[in-house]
């Protein structure tokens, strides 16, 4: 369904407002006992929150149909900062799945004995299988599910924060009091430098509280017309609820003088200083509902990178930058091999990282800098070129320069506070992943390459097409000698393979039937229309065998299918065959690489070795003609 701005903020604001759950606390907690300088740090984040925010209004206005960090950066940069900014993204989705399980496991136990803590690590991990289960059999969005937990997690933060200053009302002054003591005593034990660093360190630690806010831009296609007022609608709803969230929260921690508790997370540990005098059931009910909101909106949030990671790598694959088989959707039509690997990743990061938040936020947020920036150095690049068409490019690339130079000077401060705290292996890894991606690239480039010279005989059977005296093809005898050969468009592959059929075996065979299997992936499945097109345009490719036929004299007829399974669906229409045509034979081509090893065969589709299983399965001959490349 299409949302308005409301239901938009509780579906795609669920990432970003939980990330309040880890952000201030990590923040705070760097700031060591320099607690009062968390006013900065608060200030700062609500004034990074608010230009993020209004930079990426602009995104949502140059891109109203939806565009994530890889499509904003291949398309206003160039496909090569594109593929950077799509690995980022990947594994940003990745952390945010393993942080934001692990946040919840700690919002839970915390309601829970010490001595039940042993079990945390366990559960964190069953919870992203659970939900690697759930993703992979097809989990529908439903945003009404949601609204009771997001409101609940919204009311309660939202009273807490209010009872907290109201009930300190008068210590405000003093609060300030503070701060200016804690500047003075900072700067005589540190010098104002290292001040300086001890507030750049906490602000770039709570740096994960800015995830999440790119949501918007990237799912208008779910929201209402008008997409874009909508959109813009829902970043304002975004920005005020997460900079009163962070805001308030860091605010909260200095009022009640939080400190940590083995076992509890800094929030719970707020709520139970602000809850002590009230009745116990009053104070419990009030804390298990604030907690497990919290728990419950972690998880949802997790959600977030087994949506979005898989249809970035899909993109990515649509593109070759990563293996085709990324781009295939399972029967559920989700990306089955994206949601593993999202799953798997981020169960491996859980178990080596013992589901430690305080290390994973470590890990988190260079990724999804390095996308904000590149994004808003797109925009900036993009109001630059269209300054002559566009009346107001001044103000808006002063917008998105600001944004730029902010996101661009978070990621450099990230990672030089968090290098040698772990930030390298999250760069290392980053690296590793787009080196792969070009290494894809050029492994499909050069097998386009090779393949050049069987896409020849395309140009050629269209000139002979045009001196060969046609013929009046026979009727259709159903008791004749058939070969039936399974194609993929009209191209060199499927070409070779008629010939190769027609060479080997002549005057052996008086119809033709080609099958070709339309293949529904994250490239074609965009609604009706497209998939649609996707039909005709098999049906325009395989009609072109039959003329090629009919005008040599024999008769040929074609079977089309869709599909997110190309053996099930070919499998059937070769049934259907077999009983129409009792001699009937079946063919298919298979491209062979000289050099070939396990990588490459992964990178390529074997899918007619696994029909020729299915068929000999159903007591049915193939033959496989391979064709070296």
């Amino acid at each position: 369904m299409s949302l308005v701005a409301l239901l938009a903020w509780v579906g795609l604001g669920a990432d970003g407002l939980s990330s309040s759950c880890y952000g201030p606390e990590a923040a705070f907690l760097a700031l060591g006992s320099h607690t009062y300088l968390s006013l900065f740090v608060a200030l700062a984040t609500v004034l990074t929150i608010v230009i993020i925010c209004i930079s990426y209004t602009q995104i949502i206005e140059a891109f109203p149909t939806g565009g994530g960090g890889y499509l904003v950066a291949s398309k206003l940069l160039s496909p090569t900062v594109g593929v950077i900014s799509g690995c980022a993204l990947i594994g940003d989705y990745i952390l945010t799945i393993a942080l934001s399980v692990a946040s919840g496991a700690d919002a839970i136990f915390s309601m829970l004995p010490v001595e039940w803590q042993m079990w945390k690590l366990k559960f964190s991990l069953g919870l992203v299988v659970f939900l690697t289960l759930l993703n992979l059999r097809g989990a529908k969005e439903s945003v009404m599910l949601w609204v009771p937990v997001f409101f609940v997690f919204v009311l309660s933060y939202t009273f807490a924060i209010v009872w907290a200053i109201c009930a300190h009302f008068r210590e405000l002054p003093t609060i300030a009091h503070g701060m200016m003591a804690d500047v003075h005593t900072g700067a005589a034990d540190l010098g104002w430098l290292g001040l300086i660093a001890v507030v750049l360190r906490a602000y770039s630690l709570g740096a994960g509280t800015y995830t999440g806010i790119e949501a918007v831009s990237n799912g208008l296609n779910t929201l209402r017309e008008p997409r874009v007022q909508t959109g813009k609608r829902t970043m304002v709803y975004m920005a005020a609820s997460l900079s009163f969230v962070v805001g308030g929260l860091l605010l909260a921690y200095l009022l009640y003088h939080v400190t940590p508790v083995n076992g509890k997370t800094l929030n719970a540990v707020l709520f139970e200083k602000i809850t002590v005098a009230w009745p116990v059931f009053a104070s419990k009910g009030f804390v298990i509902a604030a907690m497990a909101s919290s728990g419950a909106l972690l998880i949802i949030a997790a959600q977030t990178g087994f949506f979005g990671g898989p249809r970035v790598l899909a993109n990515m694959a649509v593109d070759r930058w990563m293996p085709t088989r990324f781009a295939t959707l399972s029967d559920r039509l989700v990306t089955q091999n994206g949601v593993l690997l999202m799953g798997g990743a981020a169960f491996v990061l859980l178990f080596f990282t013992a589901a430690s938040v305080n290390l994973l936020v470590v890990l988190y947020s260079i990724n999804v800098f390095i996308t904000f920036s590149l994004s808003q150095l797109g925009m900036v690049r993009h109001w630059w070129l269209e300054r002559a068409l566009e009346p107001k490019w001044k103000t808006k690339i002063i917008i998105n320069g600001i944004g730029l130079l902010l996101t661009s000077g978070i990621l450099i401060s990230l990672c030089v506070v968090k290098f040698d705290e772990g930030g390298w292996a999250t760069l290392l890894v980053t690296g590793a992943l787009v080196g792969l991606a070009f290494w894809v690239k050029h492994h499909y480039r050069q097998t386009q390459k090779k393949l050049h010279r069987l896409n020849e005989l395309v140009a050629a059977a269209l000139a002979d097409d045009a001196i060969v005296v046609e013929k009046t093809p026979p009727p259709c005898d159903l008791n004749a000698r058939t070969a039936v050969l399974l194609v993929n468009g009209f191209n060199g592959l499927g070409l070779h393979t008629l010939l190769a059929v027609v060479r080997m075996f002549p005057k052996v065979y008086q119809n033709f039937v080609f099958v070709q299997v339309g293949v529904l992936d994250a490239g074609n499945f965009k609604g009706a229309a497209e998939v649609e097109n996707l039909r005709e345009h098999s049906r325009t490719e395989v009609n072109r065998y039959i003329n090629y036929m009919s005008k040599r004299g024999f008769y040929a007829e074609s079977q089309v299918a869709l599909g997110t399974d190309i053996v099930e669906e070919a499998a059937k229409l070769c049934d259907d065959i077999a009983e129409k045509f009792p001699q009937a034979q079946f063919f298919a081509g298979q491209l062979v690489f000289k050099d070939e090893s396990i990588i490459t065969r992964w990178l390529h589709n074997h899918t007619v070795f696994e029909l020729q299983r299915r068929l000999y399965q159903n007591g049915r001959a193939m033959l496989i003609l391979p064709i070296q490349v």
